[in-house]
């Protein structure tokens, strides 16, 4: 499948679709990965630009977007974007959007009826948005047939138990509400912890430290492989210097830890590594090398 908003490759028996809902200049680099450090920017220019970064203006690029797995019989969506008409103060490119995401969906042959499962692997949000569409006024769940997978430690942190995040974002309480809400009040919401095994191919597990249910999703196939990552990596860069979070990762540490245990793990398995945000192909080989991270290549699907 080829179009401008989609791409797809085939791991063992499992059909991936790459759905991007957007992609542009997010954030000067430094402020997005701040502890990464102008030279390494500059060291890799002649690969990062233009697709992750804009040298001349130092904006990382970054895409939002959505994977479509065909696994079992089943269709799964890996994270659901910044969705429509949503009051982001304070985020202008999230901030009431006006957006052809489900039109996209439908181009690459996904119905919302056709859903059988969301997988958010954490609750910001640019990765629950389209959970929920706009009925007269009231927010419902936009895939009607589809079992909402929710890590239970974000949805403690980001719904009411926890404060909303305990107040540090006023932003957490608006996206809480508007698409996270409406999904246990169906009774479509599945909580997880630790691990939670979808089908044969895939599996849930966590790698906190973005955020405490920050989660991977992997796909084990036949011979072939590949881990879904989340927010783990914004940027290439995290993978040369892994140490470097984003600054929204809540526990430094944490999101350090998980982020080389993620990447080793992928580098000795063969894992195809796909993050949810890189604003050029959609994934790529890891390789490891005394300690230390390079990109092996990119798959850019067809």
């Amino acid at each position: 499948m080829t179009h401008e908003n989609t791409q797809s490759f085939v791991l063992g028996d499992v059909e991936i679709i790459r759905v991007i809902e957007g992609r542009a200049p997010f954030a000067a680099a430094r402020d997005l990965v701040p502890q990464s450090g102008a030279e390494v920017w500059k060291e890799n220019e002649d690969w990062l630009a233009p697709d992750h970064w804009q040298p001349d203006t130092d904006l990382a690029v970054l895409a939002l977007q959505t994977w479509v797995l065909r696994s079992g019989g089943r269709t799964v969506l890996v994270d659901t974007g910044a969705g429509n008409g949503r009051e982001r103060p304070g985020s202008p490119l999230f901030h009431q959007r006006r957006g052809d995401f489900m039109g996209r969906l439908a181009a690459a042959g996904v119905r919302p009826e056709d859903v059988d499962v969301v997988v958010n692997t954490h609750l910001h949000a640019d990765h629950v948005g389209w959970n929920t569409r706009d009925a007269d006024g009231e927010w419902v769940p936009a895939f009607p047939r589809a079992r909402y997978l929710l890590p239970a430690a974000d949805d403690a942190c980001f719904g009411p138990r926890g404060g909303y995040g305990d107040g540090a974002r006023p932003v957490d309480r608006l996206v809480y509400e508007d698409s996270i809400a409406p999904v246990h009040r169906s009774g479509q919401a599945v909580l997880w912890e630790d691990s939670h095994r979808i089908d044969a191919r895939l599996t849930l597990e966590a790698a906190p430290g973005h955020t405490p249910g920050s989660s991977v999703l992997r796909l084990e196939s036949g011979t072939d492989r590949a881990v879904f990552v989340g927010d783990l990596l914004h940027s290439p860069v995290q993978v040369l210097k892994p140490s470097c979070n984003s600054c929204f990762c809540m526990d430094a540490a944490q999101a350090a830890d998980s982020r080389r245990r993620i990447l080793g793990r992928a580098a000795q398995r063969r894992e195809l590594v796909v993050p949810a945000h890189f604003g050029g192909a959609g994934a790529f080989q890891v390789r490891e090398q005394n300690g230390r991270f390079s990109i092996g290549g990119w798959a850019s699907g067809s």
